[in-house]
């Protein structure tokens, strides 16, 4: 069964469009959504949560149709964001007495261990924890009712790297029940680079691709080369291409094609998931 899955999704506004997205989550592994700011990234997790209606299309989460499902299968996932959408005022202790009645399957005991671990005071109240403090309380609810989704928007902005390495090695123990699925919309790439098993790419709406991370990166390739190799059949096969008085570098996606194409010519490197996102975004020509 795929943790989640989407069909034909459809949403227009002045300030953003979905364009007709169909993917699959696998179940039991790590899924990075991927995309430069604005391109449509937490509007698409929005509309798995119910928060945005589609204007058509449907999504399916643990074989449940949403919204007909919405209370069975939010019992089931946890959401992990870049908002706090928790009452400043109350304490991480009040804020636990009012979501906990919500879950089933709450433990006050496993809830009580990750403040433990995560260094979280129950008598603190929200207005006063630190951006990584508000994720690690999050992280803290998700794990404390059983969920089997972790739903992740933009966790990892703004939070300094010893936490952000922290998290990830806490994503990864999680995920040693394969059982658990998690999605993770960022658009720093790098986070990804390490945890990832699957990539998801949005730009400007559309889902570019959605493969495993190994594929991704096996399939594309950066090509460094004169600039005189640069005529129009050359430019053609790049997605995005980054010139300077001497040379070129570029993004293809058939390395195998490029190889032959460019033989000894050029120097073909393995990108990096930035580096797809950077040149597919950029495309055209880009100066240095």
């Amino acid at each position: 069964m795929n943790a989640i899955e989407i069909r034909n999704l459809t949403k227009s506004s002045p300030l953003f469009t979905i364009d007709n997205i169909s993917m699959d989550v696998k179940r039991g592994y790590i899924t990075g959504l991927i995309g430069p700011n604005g391109v449509g990234k937490s509007t698409l997790i929005k509309m798995m949560l119910g928060l945005i209606r589609p204007d058509s299309g449907s999504v399916k989460i643990l074989g449940r149709k949403m919204p007909e499902h919405e209370v069975d299968i939010k019992q089931r996932i946890g959401i992990v964001s870049d908002d706090c959408f928790y009452y400043d005022h109350l304490t991480i202790h009040d804020s636990k007495l009012m979501i906990a009645p919500f879950y089933k399957n709450w433990s006050d005991k496993k809830f009580k261990s990750y403040l433990e671990q995560f260094e979280l005071s129950p008598k603190k109240k929200i207005k006063d924890l630190s951006k990584g403090m508000k994720i690690k309380f999050a992280l803290a609810v998700a794990f404390s009712h059983e969920a089997e989704i972790l739903i992740m928007d933009e966790p990892t902005s703004g939070l300094d790297p010893v936490f952000r390495r922290e998290m990830l090695d806490l994503l990864a123990d999680i995920m040693q029940d394969e059982q658990n699925s998690i999605i993770f919309s960022t658009h720093i790439t790098t986070d990804l680079d390490r945890i990832a098993d699957y990539i998801a790419f949005v730009n400007n709406g559309k889902l570019i691709f959605n493969e495993t991370k190994d594929e991704v990166i096996e399939r594309y390739a950066i090509v460094k080369g004169d600039i005189q190799l640069l005529d129009s059949d050359i430019r053609n096969e790049l997605i995005g291409i980054r010139e300077t008085t001497v040379g070129f570098e570029g993004l293809v996606d058939n390395r195998s094609k490029a190889a032959q194409l460019f033989g000894n010519h050029a120097i073909l490197e393995q990108p990096s998931l930035e580096d797809i996102m950077y040149f597919s975004t950029k495309g055209g020509r880009v100066h240095a």
